[in-house]
């Protein structure tokens, strides 16, 4: 008898598969903690499969082509943006998690949805945002939960959220999941390469430059960097029972991290970018304060404080959308010609 061409793979078969095959340390999708609002299952596919389809047509995800990773406003057209670094730490992300037998779906869906909070202009945002909230500031981690949660309700699974919300090292508590912290992971591997390697490509660093420790530990900038830092995570995770790095390796990436910190991210020619970014969102958040009828009625409908919908509305614009916007209501675009 001829094989079937095809073979059902539903749900149910999945949820079998992830019982079978997953690491002990791997968070099965039929184990879920759930959604804080009780739905059917899908026919097909696994909770954390829903939830990772489910960010990626969401709106928050698509605008963040048109946001800032590093760079303000760049000529050039492979400079990284926040959209192809979110899908760089989820190939890196999936990498970990296939390699040590953990949940794919969980690990992307979580990769995926990370970032979509981050306000225009990248991390400055956070700077320019934080004085309006005076008992802890503002951070791009607990908007892109609130995202999910409220702005953008996609019912998310337990796990995904808690991912989401302490993807970055100084967010505390840690995620529950070893999948979160294989993003943990992805996303600093993921924006120390990629953000070196624009650096190079727009003149502010020579490879001579990089810390001697950086290259004789990781070698060139670029793919060799990446599969150094995933080799160092998975061998050492196979012995100590968590998703960690080897203590020698995750010096000498911190050693680059102060490196970049200090070259790149606040150096003198970007900090004068991001201050003009930063009084850029800072004179869209009072002038939608002093004017609040202005609000798409949306954001309005939102039951928050004053504050909170300016903030939600303004973080959620794009670089060139906060651009306009500021040129509509004060005649300049309130930025400086492209740094590249």
């Amino acid at each position: 008898m001829s094989r079937p061409a095809f073979i059902r793979r539903d749900r149910l078969v999945r949820e079998a598969e992830e019982a079978e095959r997953l690491a002990p340390a791997a968070v099965r999708a039929a184990d879920s903690r759930g959604r804080a609002h009780p739905e059917p299952p899908d026919e097909y596919r696994t909770a954390f499969e829903r939830d990772r389809d489910r960010i990626s047509h969401a709106k928050a995800f698509r605008r963040l082509k048109h946001k800032t990773q590093v760079f303000i406003n760049p000529e050039g057209d492979h400079y990284v943006t926040r959209l192809t670094h979110t899908i760089q730490v989820t190939q890196i992300a999936r990498a970990l998690a296939a390699a040590l037998s953990l949940n794919e779906a969980l690990a992307e869906a979580i990769a995926l949805g990370h970032d979509v909070g981050h306000s225009p202009f990248g991390h400055t945002g956070e700077e320019a945002l934080s004085p309006y909230f005076p008992n802890g500031g503002w951070h791009h981690a607990a908007q892109s939960v609130r995202t999910f949660e409220v702005l953008e309700d996609l019912n998310l699974s337990w796990e995904v959220r808690d991912g989401i919300r302490a993807h970055t090292w100084k967010v505390k508590p840690p995620p529950v999941t070893q999948e979160a912290f294989c993003v943990r992971y992805a996303d600093r591997v993921a924006y120390l390469t990629h953000d070196a390697l624009d650096a190079l490509r727009a003149g502010l660093l020579t490879e001579g430059d990089l810390p001697v420790t950086v290259r004789a530990r990781f070698g060139e900038p670029g793919r060799r960097w990446i599969g150094e830092m995933i080799t160092a995570l998975v061998e050492h995770s196979l012995t100590a029972g968590e998703v960690r790095m080897d203590d020698e390796t995750l010096a000498v990436m911190h050693s680059l991290r102060d490196f970049m910190f200090e070259h790149v991210y606040i150096g003198p020619v970007q900090r004068q970018h991001q201050q003009d970014a930063i009084e850029l969102i800072r004179r869209l958040v009072d002038h939608h304060l002093q004017h609040p009828d202005e609000l798409p009625e949306s954001f309005r409908a939102i039951d928050a404080d004053l504050v909170t919908q300016v903030a939600d509305y303004v973080a959620g614009m794009t670089d060139r959308f906060a651009v306009a916007t500021h040129e509509r209501l004060f005649g300049t675009p309130g930025i400086a010609d492209p740094v590249l």
